[in-house]
């Protein structure tokens, strides 16, 4: 049985990972991200009858160049294949992660890739069975905590806008699909009463509650992803109760302004109370500003990356690296 996590980065799915990872026979490991980083690449295989074995390997590269070790796991290439129902980029994603969950000893796992979201047609044709989480946050909170993480948009404009789409991909999803395929859970809701929602969430994926996972923190999982890269350095922490509306004290009136205007719609339908623009109100930005928050965004994404730490750029450019040398293949090679 497979599960997907969708949503947007920096809503708690981490620590609701790391939760889950303490289920027995449940394999949730740290997402090399194979859908969102090579799909937008495919066209550089030209004809998968001829280059699967290549698509193939490369997706088990970015798996073995992962951040975070996918500990005891090894990707032979051709087993991987063999267990492709057909030649799709997303079959290799469903092999990989059955091999990662054979060999933890589990029967199920759960991919963490909140991307993914962008991808739940091809993940729900493939596997009919597959079950959906998703994963939410107040997006105001979203977005001060992509401000000051190493990874992702820095400039208010650009997080509303693509943490606005992601929610509405998820809650189209939602609409279309069978309610024993999708459950959302709010992040705000995980921390209020975690015992309570974390029982709702194992019911939906038919598996046993562990009080095990109020530990998340004392995991062996939860050390390395900590270690790994300063973005999860709270995964080795309890939970943080107080970790909402953060926004209400630390954001600008017009930082919060703007999410409203562009998000606003969002946030009405995931029950978040407005506090700037009224419900319903909105207005369209005119070029120019959106031509300068463009240009913000970018010094604001430099500035963040001469400030991270040499090890986690290291770690992070090794499948970045990866990425750059397969966008460099000839496509005629490939072919």
């Amino acid at each position: 049985m497979s599960f997907h996590m969708i949503g947007t980065q920096r809503s708690g799915s981490n620590l609701l990972r790391l939760m889950l990872n303490q289920v027995d026979g449940l394999a949730a490991p740290h997402p090399p991200h194979i859908l969102k980083r090579l799909t937008p690449l495919l066209g550089v295989y030209g004809d998968l009858n001829q280059s699967f074995s290549q698509l193939v390997d490369d997706a088990c590269r970015l798996v073995e160049l992962n951040p975070v070790n996918w500990e005891g796991v090894s990707l032979d290439r051709e087993d991987v294949a063999s267990r492709c129902r057909e030649k799709s980029l997303v079959a290799i994603y469903f092999a990989i992660y059955d091999v990662l969950a054979e060999t933890w000893g589990a029967n199920s796992w759960c991919c963490k890739s909140l991307a993914n979201v962008a991808y739940l047609p091809e993940i729900a044709d493939y596997a009919d069975d597959a079950k959906f989480i998703y994963l939410y946050r107040d997006g105001r909170d979203v977005a001060l905590s992509f401000q000051k993480a190493v990874v992702g948009e820095k400039h208010i404009y650009q997080i509303a806008q693509a943490w606005a789409k992601s929610q509405r991909l998820a809650l189209k999803m939602r609409d279309r699909i069978s309610a024993d395929r999708f459950y959302s859970i709010s992040y705000e809701g995980l921390l209020e009463d975690p015992e309570t929602n974390l029982k709702g969430l194992c019911g939906f994926l038919g598996v046993d509650y562990n009080p095990q996972m109020l530990n998340f923190h004392k995991s062996k999982e939860a050390t390395s992803a900590a270690k790994s890269s300063s973005l999860w350095g709270n995964v080795t922490q309890p939970i943080m109760k107080q970790n909402t509306k953060k926004f209400l004290k630390q954001a600008t009136d017009e930082e919060i302004t703007i999410f409203e205007l562009v998000a606003g719609d969002v946030l009405d339908a995931l029950d978040y109370e407005r506090v700037k623009i009224a419900k319903g109100s909105t207005i369209e930005f005119c070029s120019s500003a959106i031509e300068q928050f463009k240009t913000i965004n970018e010094e604001l994404k430099q500035k963040m990356r001469q400030k991270m730490d040499p090890e986690d750029l290291k770690r992070r450019d090794l499948q970045a690296n990866l990425l750059k040398e397969i966008e460099a293949r000839d496509i005629s090679i490939a072919a």
